[in-house]
């Protein structure tokens, strides 16, 4: 990448063998590796945020505030619109979803997930939901809203913090 080959100067007097070659080179060109580096990083900065797998749904919102981050990812349950059931980005029959909860919540350390209702869902499909993710070995159920939404004394959740 960039080595070659010096031609001694010279002409001197002293003792020298010449065998046609020179001394090689000893820098080495940068040049094209920070060029390379630079495409990756742009490359990388754009796919980024086209890596959060996700259904688009409407969330309710509420003023209740963030739960804290953990080491391991949450499992991501989420109930559409049209009452379809995702497991993380993929759509599970839901005669199948204690199954498929159940091998998931073996393979994983924790028992916390997150789930996620589009806000015309009737409340009694949110329940069976969360009824199937208690069968399928998931105590810890985390309800997911948008933040800054009505509170108990009609105001928003922006002017109560």
């Amino acid at each position: 990448m960039g080595a070659g080959t010096m031609k001694s100067g010279g002409g001197g007097t002293r003792r020298r063998r010449r065998s046609g070659g020179g001394q090689p080179m000893s820098e080495i060109n940068v040049t094209p590796f920070v060029d390379v580096m630079l495409v990756l990083l742009i490359i990388f900065m754009v796919a980024a945020p086209l890596l959060t797998a996700g259904v688009p749904i409407e969330l309710p919102e509420t003023a209740a505030a963030p739960l804290p981050q953990e080491q391991e990812e949450p499992l991501a349950v989420t109930v559409g619109a049209d009452g379809a059931v995702f497991i993380g980005s993929t759509e599970v029959p839901r005669d199948d979803l204690i199954t498929r909860l159940t091998a998931i919540a073996g393979e994983r350390d924790g028992d916390r997930v997150f789930l996620r209702a589009d806000g015309t869902v009737p409340y009694s499909d949110v329940m069976v939901v969360m009824g199937a993710l208690n069968a399928g070995g998931f105590r810890n159920i985390g309800l997911v809203t948008d933040a800054g939404g009505p509170t108990l004394d009609n105001a928003t959740g922006d002017e109560a913090q």
